[in-house]
């Protein structure tokens, strides 16, 4: 059981909400991978989370429903490295990083006016390319 993961000054997630798992790590390795379980699964139940309000999980469970299980359960699986240290320590990195990408809110766009110079240059632009071509075509035998 991991310490409380601090997200962000407002959210903090108790370590008795996480729950860490060794595994044996697939893969290349010899001998160590063979022998040790250095693979991390870090596994945060999100549906049933006391750290956040219903509109926070709500907004986590939208944004993040590839992710988590039928049972509201979020798992981060780390295998990158040797050391499972490391990996616990890549898995709430992982977590902190997922959490804070789906809670971001990125700001309304303001559409621009277009200005007066550059809609008159794209005009002008247009009527010299019919120009051009125009003055490809054969001429015409007028009556």
């Amino acid at each position: 059981m991991p310490d409380d993961l601090p997200i962000d000054d407002d959210l903090i997630i108790p370590g008795d909400e996480l729950t860490l798992t060794a595994a044996r790590a697939s893969g290349p390795g010899g001998q160590h991978v063979n022998k040790t379980s250095s693979k991390v699964i870090l596994s945060w139940d999100l549906a049933n989370s006391q750290a956040i309000d219903d509109a926070v999980r709500n907004k986590l469970l939208d944004r993040l429903s590839s992710r988590v299980t039928r049972d509201g359960i979020l798992p981060i699986h780390v295998d990158t490295e040797r050391s499972q240290h490391r990996n616990r320590e890549l898995a709430c990195a992982r977590l902190v990083a997922l959490i804070n990408d789906a809670l971001h809110e990125n700001p309304e766009r303001r559409p621009t006016k277009i200005p007066r110079s550059q809609k008159k240059r794209r005009l002008e632009t247009k009527r010299r390319r019919g120009e051009r071509k125009k003055r490809r075509q054969k001429p015409r035998m007028e009556d």
